[in-house]
């Protein structure tokens, strides 16, 4: 199972803000890092098939990016998500799942299961008006899984989670890299470290840095800073 980029590039009139991206990417925790303006969230929406490459493929196992079938092995959860404040938790979760096609009964069954698990289950009947950013965050991660996929684009994914969610998160996201490729896109450098296998830097529409944290030989956010300067992520 592998997820090919092949010589990827996003051009807006004379701006290249991906500049011919080639990677292989397999199952496990990809953690993508850069400034603002490096092409993370462009590359990434590349990736959900939502912006279409100036040039080169994105394909998994053999289907392109703009097939149907590659779509529905997808999950995202973008960093501004939108959300229905008068559903309740579990009403949303059904509509999405109804959005994806699973049908009624199997989605009931998922939906209890995921709201357990992102800590939502005493929640499910409140509206989502009513949750803090942390809850409506963890509400976006359940969604984003309801369809098992095997590829999932999780941008920001810990923001406004307190500690000890985060914590909850990072065992969940490295859970979900054993049988999925999960890309996590975060200016947390902390995140990165402790469950990522991969690591990817980009800068202005390139990869820097392809390695795992050993191949580092300083530490990981200090290489960041000096190659980002400490700036806030795209």
């Amino acid at each position: 199972m592998e997820l090919l980029l092949d010589r990827v590039t996003k051009q807006y009139s004379n701006k290249i803000v991906v500049d011919r991206i080639t990677v292989g990417l397999k199952p496990g925790v990809i953690g993508l890092l850069g400034a603002n303006g490096a092409g993370k969230t462009t590359l990434m929406r590349m990736i959900c098939g939502i912006l279409k490459p100036s040039s080169g493929s994105i394909s998994f196992e053999g289907l392109d990016a703009s097939d149907e079938m590659y779509r529905d092995a997808l999950g995202y959860l973008p960093q501004d998500f939108g959300y229905y404040p008068n559903f309740t938790g579990m009403e949303f979760l059904m509509y999405m799942a109804a959005l994806k096609g699973i049908d009624k009964k199997s989605a009931k069954s998922k939906c209890k299961g995921l709201l357990k698990i992102v800590n939502l289950e005493d929640s499910a009947n409140k509206k989502i008006k009513t949750y803090s950013g942390g809850m409506k965050q963890r509400l976006g991660i359940a969604q984003a899984v309801l369809n098992d996929p095997k590829i999932l684009i999780l941008d920001e994914p810990t923001a406004g989670l307190d500690p000890k969610e985060r914590v909850r998160f990072r065992n969940l996201i490295a859970e979900l890299g054993k049988d999925a490729i999960v890309i996590l896109s975060t200016h947390i450098v902390s995140d990165v470290e402790h469950i990522a296998d991969r690591i990817l830097m980009m800068k202005d529409g390139n990869i820097i840095f392809d390695g795992n944290g050993a191949e580092i030989h300083e530490n990981l956010e200090e290489l960041y800073l000096k190659e980002f300067g400490g700036t806030d992520d795209e």
